[in-house]
């Protein structure tokens, strides 16, 4: 069945998600009406001569300059500057849920947009059609504006796209999808890229993916403490509550839900290595910093990030800088800095595992015939470059502003390079989480207990039915993200 996704309304993460396939947007009377109003008004605006960003006059550090008196020609000139991207292609989920979220912009109303471009952008939508878009050129201070350019001249015809997985020239996948050309005026073309569409759309798919490993972690490191037996004293509701951080409080309720009926072994040390012990208050500071870049992108899922604003009402042109992505700039570096240490977490469990001298006994590499059989080495191996990389790229890229355009954009924000990275990251942690529960599948199959709480003994059989014991050795690529998965998926039962 085809998603509905109401421009009327605030776009949430899950129609970003959404998006990926063919979805049905529906423009209401409320958003047209909007539209309608501020295009009406700004064709007022021009008809009284009054100076209008990017409508009479040039671009950036061009703007004391005559733009083109033909305004399509003063779009052509828009999108054609623009056409200096570079380096690999976007992924086409996130060039849909780019697009969608910059007709919710527009369908705001204050852009002084044509309607036609918003139903363009909806029908295109309804397709498989994607952009192809480069990945470098935004420095996400004007808004995206190269990344949106080259998806802006695809929609026109021009450069190239996908439809059906298929790369072609953007004119005949326009025609093979039933699509026209997309005609625009200046104030269009402007409007198109002059916002942050691409960098809210990446920083939102990663929170979603960075919260999906979050709660698996959780899990995780429930099934980890029951398969070696450990004391559970460390979820006490008691110890959470005068610890006193909300996210570390919610953190030992839900993990406390996974856990309930674990029985320590007596075995085990009083207190366990601090990737037990702590695992509450790490993934608490987690739920803490991830709430913060809920809000954030709450508010950028509601923006109109564009230059001007139109407000026929009181009959004012507003110019200014609501195209710059200093917010998802800063929520992707915390986003990045979070799926770090979530990694750091998994990655340092799985060694802990892996260990006869930590793990209670089981044997080295969890092998069932150490020496004829090598168990989870590799995919140790795997992790920790996973983390590796991670780590080696979470340099806040939201302090590397460096001043462009002739000092017009003398500070930017960098947000479309920290969204980007952290999306990547969270790519990578999903594959680390995925290690993890292989590595307690395996364990369970080499002598470790049975689990004794239910909700770990649901955990553990939901990745047993997708990954068989290693015995004897296979590669294990396919195992690790079917694991990364399952896991995901049982999770949210308990969020």
């Amino acid at each position: 069945m085809t998603t509905e996704v109401d421009l009327d309304v605030p776009l949430r993460i899950a129609d970003l998600r959404a998006a990926r396939d063919p979805v049905k947007v529906v423009v209401g009377a409320q958003a047209r009406e909007r539209v309608t109003a501020a295009r009406t008004f700004l064709s007022a605006v021009l008809g009284d001569d009054r100076a209008v960003y990017g409508a009479t006059t040039g671009f950036g550090a061009l703007v004391g300059y005559a733009g083109r008196a033909d305004l399509r020609d003063q779009a052509d000139n828009t999108l054609a500057h623009l056409g200096a991207g570079q380096g690999p292609e976007l992924d086409p989920e996130v060039v849909r849920a780019t697009l969608l979220l910059r007709a919710a912009s527009l369908a705001r109303g204050a852009s002084g947009v044509s309607p036609h471009v918003i139903d363009a952008l909806a029908a295109m939508l309804a397709t498989t059609f994607v952009p192809v878009v480069p990945r470098l050129g935004s420095v996400g201070a004007s808004g995206d504006l190269i990344p949106l350019g080259a998806a802006a001249q695809a929609l026109r015809g021009r450069g190239h796209a996908y439809l059906d997985g298929v790369r072609l020239p953007a004119a005949e996948a326009l025609q093979r999808a039933g699509l026209e050309p997309l005609p625009l005026d200046g104030r269009d073309a402007l409007a198109l890229v002059n916002g942050t569409s691409l960098t809210t759309a990446a920083t939102a798919l990663a929170l979603d993916a960075a919260r999906c490993a979050h709660r698996a972690v959780q899990v995780l490191t429930c099934l980890l403490a029951d398969l070696l037996g450990s004391d559970t004293q460390f979820l006490d509701a008691r110890l959470l509550a005068a610890y006193g951080h909300p996210g570390a409080v919610d953190v030992g309720a839900r993990m406390r839900r996974v856990g309930a009926g674990i029985v320590a072994s007596g075995a085990r040390p009083l207190q366990e290595p601090y990737s037990i012990r702590c695992a509450p208050q790490l993934l608490g500071a987690a739920e803490d910093a991830l709430r913060y870049v809920d809000a954030v992108v709450g508010a950028d899922l509601a923006s109109v990030t564009d230059n001007p604003l139109f407000f026929p009402d009181e009959d004012l042109v507003v110019h200014g800088g609501n195209f710059f992505g200093q917010p998802a700039a800063f929520a992707a570096d915390v986003l990045s800095m979070v799926v770090a240490q979530v990694g750091n977490l998994a990655e340092r469990q799985l060694d802990l595992l892996v260990d006869p001298n930590r793990n209670g006994g089981l044997p080295p590499m969890l092998a069932a015939g150490p020496g004829q059989q090598h168990g989870l080495q590799g995919v140790q191996l795997a992790a920790t470059a996973l983390i590796t990389e991670i780590r080696r790229d979470t340099m806040p890229a939201s302090m590397q502003s460096v001043p462009t355009n002739l000092h017009n954009q003398d500070v930017v924000p960098l947000g479309t390079q920290a969204a980007l990275r952290a999306l990547d990251q969270t790519r990578l942690l999903h594959l680390i989480v995925g290690s993890l529960a292989v590595g307690l599948r395996q364990a369970a199959y080499v002598g470790a207990r049975a689990p004794t709480a239910p909700g770990c003994a649901e955990a553990l059989a939901a990745v047993a039915a997708v990954v068989p014991p290693i015995d004897p050795d296979r590669p294990l690529d396919a195992d690790v993200r079917r694991a990364a998965d399952v896991i995901a998926d049982f999770s949210v039962s308990f969020s």
